[in-house]
């Protein structure tokens, strides 16, 4: 598990950057919807995030399974860390009226952490 710990560090390190990023960019300098960055930013990161923790982060880590099965919880808890991270916009930038960056660090600690403990007991089991 520790190996699984480094690897989904540098893995989801690197997916959660490549999401705050485009929605940082989109809503800051683009001026689109904080929401709507925030989704776009999550299909950018949910599609480099299931090759990426497949083959890297959980490789060896459960039994043989249809992949169409592991895709399906993927998304699944794909669209919770969606959601969570929306409540962080929601309520950081909407709520609060704090600025734009400011939902970027629940993303990038308290979503991730979730999903790393969904992930490994649930999609790449």
């Amino acid at each position: 598990m520790a190996g699984q710990l480094v690897r989904y560090g540098l893995t989801g390190g690197f997916v959660t950057a490549l999401q705050a990023a485009v929605y940082w960019v989109l809503a800051d300098r683009a001026a689109v919807h904080p929401q709507l960055a925030n989704f776009l930013g999550y299909l950018v990161a949910v599609a480099s995030g299931y090759v990426l923790h497949g083959r890297f982060t959980f490789r060896g880590h459960g039994g043989r399974e249809r992949p169409l099965a592991r895709g399906v919880r993927f998304v699944a808890v794909s669209l919770l860390s969606l959601g969570l991270n929306a409540l962080w916009v929601w309520l950081c930038v909407d709520l609060l009226g704090w600025p734009l960056w400011s939902p970027v660090p629940a993303m990038g600690l308290v979503t991730p952490a979730l999903v790393f403990v969904l992930n490994r007991q649930w999609v790449f089991r």
